[in-house]
């Protein structure tokens, strides 16, 4: 690659080279480069263009201009290069020189030197370490009870709080980001409208004030409207939609004047309105509706009034229902409470990506290179941030969403995690083995996302899973957030047979589960259940026969490390097995210890099946068994007497402190 390209290309964070699955460096094409750039505002596709971009980034370091957003971990300083003075969150004033000073309390403030404004923020060196504890893994949308309507809601959760999570120390729930309302719904929670608002498809209609307002004979109406049991077994979140907002269009009548509703959900609102009249992906609205700040937005808002007004209550409701969750947690004694899940990205035709736009690369999608299991590299469709337009606006859009997001958590896990340290860019009319990383600042991005969690008193936990930096693991660790281990991948790099690693020896500064939602269940990793499954819809990339003797050797090694925990025998049965793979987690020295009721009730088919769209039913299955007799099941008790008693000293690579 042309030198000036490459040095182009590493001042704005383009790489132009990776490192693969097999460890081997590949070379990213100089055109997939130049378009990239080319997202970013820079102009690389000719000679001229090439030289006077790098004559800019070499004019801005020689003035050693001061960046639109300076972080500065708390106790540190920053240089400058002319005096400045400071205004802080709370108005105090301060003038500075040579240094912004190492005694600025945490928080968001104002800095001006030599004609520039930039925000100024200081982050946590590390959050507060998190609890030891053990918790429940809840894909709420498969919970079932007498009371909800086709799907799991917010008032099912706030049952399993009270009755079945006892003594547990949280509840990690899968996204409940919004969707847009309109028909069909999405049905998968990590591809959002936004990640700002919540899903009403989770609002428990009983327990609205307007419905406990309502007089008999509208109760009756509203209750007439909840969707019968889907007849193949599997969620209809579209019928449960129609049924819901049918449902709350009766009680709309019945809400108390609201007070002024802040700006940010008011353009949600806006779009929701919009989204119903023109079609769910505003990149199909009529021109002048395309951005949120045109005269003609103002004037549909004002003749949608009404409509706006009402997906501003639907928000406020599903607020106050998440506010009774939280509640729930706090007053069961739980030390973390409900935790809330990030999704990577959003879907580029929705909400958040009509309003911060101006923050987002035009037309990129995110993704992955090719690796072992998807040899042509994934795109996953989500729009991505800009880093520059981050810099340039305060991280103004990923505070937002942070803030919005911990009003009600106790903690958050964030989806791929690597992605605040860079995300591969898919260009538009690309293939994803075509595109790019383009790298964040982990600095800002990571010590936000503290600012924002210390202020929620919440512990954060990434999703570090598969082929990561090393500085992603040692940024979790030394900020005190917390990696993931799973079991199924948790293996022992000094045995050469690829053995699962021994339980003492499992990551302190780590969540620890059996699964994800992602991977087999333990039944059906017991059964092969995910060879079985994947070779009926053509995704294996070798023999079938050959990817079972992988599964059924995986299985053995997975049986004799529990054996070499002595906790198995050679006939225990699969229940006895489950049970003993939760034992297993409960002996590591992992800050936060989970089950899945996918596991712990036995269920043999895993909630998503990465690589497929319609094939499989990604999201749509409920639980076999209702919540009631969950809260009865026997199992249940055993993994929460086995996750809940004294857990082993926490080490440190085997030292006991």
């Amino acid at each position: 690659m042309d030198a000036d390209l490459a040095a182009l290309a590493a001042a704005h964070g383009v790489a132009t080279w990776y490192e693969d699955w097999h460890s081997e460096r590949r070379a990213v094409s100089p055109d997939t480069v130049i378009a990239v750039l080319g997202l970013l505002g820079v102009d690389a596709r000719t000679p001229a263009g090439l030289a006077r971009e790098l004559g800019a980034v070499r004019r801005a370091r020689r003035q050693r201009r001061l960046p639109g957003t300076v972080v500065v971990r708390h106790g540190r300083t920053y240089p400058l290069a002319a005096p400045a003075t400071i205004v802080t969150e709370d108005g105090g004033r301060r003038t500075v020189t040579g240094m912004v000073p190492a005694d600025l309390p945490l928080g968001w403030h104002r800095m001006s030197s030599a004609g520039r404004e930039a925000t100024l923020v200081v982050v946590p060196a590390a959050l507060p370490e998190p609890p030891q504890t053990w918790g429940w893994m809840l894909q709420l949308y498969a919970l079932h009870s007498a009371a909800s309507w086709g799907m799991g809601d917010l008032g099912d959760l706030v049952t399993f709080v009270r009755e079945v999570a006892q003594g547990a120390g949280l509840v990690l729930l899968n996204p409940l980001h919004a969707p847009t309302p309109t028909l069909p719904v999405p049905e998968s929670p990590y591809f959002p409208s936004s990640r700002r608002f919540a899903n009403p498809l989770y609002l428990r209609i009983a327990d609205t004030p307007e419905y406990r307002r309502a007089d008999d004979a509208l109760r009756s109406r509203v209750d007439a409207l909840r969707p019968a049991p889907p007849g193949d077994g599997l969620i209809d979140y579209s019928a449960v939609w129609r049924a819901k907002r049918a449902a709350l269009e009766l009680l709309w009548p019945l809400a108390a004047p609201a007070d002024d509703a802040d700006p940010g959900l008011v353009d949600f609102a806006t779009f929701c309105a919009l989204a119903e009249r023109h079609g769910p992906d505003w990149r199909e609205w009529p021109a002048e509706l395309r951005r949120p700040d045109t005269a003609a937005v103002g004037a549909a808002r004002a003749e949608l009034r009404d409509r706006v007004a009402f997906h501003v209550w639907l928000q406020r409701l599903v607020d106050e229902q998440l506010g009774a969750a939280r509640a729930a947690a706090q007053a069961a004694g739980m030390p973390v409470g409900i935790v809330h899940d990030l999704a990577v990205g959003i879907d580029p035709g929705g909400a958040d990506a009509w309003l911060l736009r101006d923050v987002l690369a035009d037309g990129v999608h995110a993704g992955a290179p090719p690796d072992a299991f998807n040899q042509l590299g994934q795109d996953w469709g989500l729009a991505a941030w800009r880093p520059d337009r981050l810099v340039e606006t305060g991280y103004a859009a990923y505070r937002d969403m942070l803030r919005r997001i911990f009003r009600h958590a106790g903690g958050l896990r964030v989806d791929h995690v690597a992605g605040l340290w860079r995300l591969w860019w898919v260009p538009p009319g690309r293939g994803p083995a075509d595109g790019t990383y383009v790298r964040y600042d982990p600095d800002a991005m990571l010590g936000i996302l503290a600012l924002e969690a210390q202020r929620a008193g919440a512990v954060v936990v990434g999703e570090d899973l598969g082929t990561v930096l090393p500085e992603v693991t040692a940024g979790l660790a030394r900020m005190n957030m917390l990696g993931s281990a799973v079991l199924w991948f948790t293996r022992d790099r000094d045995d050469p047979d690829g053995g699962y690693l021994p339980a003492a020896r499992y990551p302190r500064n780590a969540l620890a589960s059996v699964s994800t939602h992602d991977l087999p269940t333990a039944a059906g990793f017991l059964r092969g259940e995910q060879v079985r499954v994947r070779a009926e819809l053509g995704l294996l990339t070798g023999p079938v026969a050959e990817e079972e003797r992988q599964a059924a050797q995986d299985r053995d090694r997975l049986l004799a490390a529990l054996r070499a925990e002595g906790l198995i025998t050679p006939d225990s049965d699969p229940e006895e097995i489950v049970e003993a793979l939760h034992a297993f987690l409960a002996r590591t020295p992992c800050r936060l210890v989970t089950a899945s009721l996918y596991d712990v009730l036995g269920e043999p088919r895993q909630p998503n099946l990465p690589g497929t769209t319609r094939e499989y039913p990604n999201w749509r299955m409920p639980l076999a068994a209702s919540l009631e007799q969950i809260r009865a099941d026997p199992r249940v008790r055993r993994v929460a007497e086995v996750l809940g008693a004294p857990r082993p000293t926490t080490t440190v690579e085997g030292v006991p402190r």
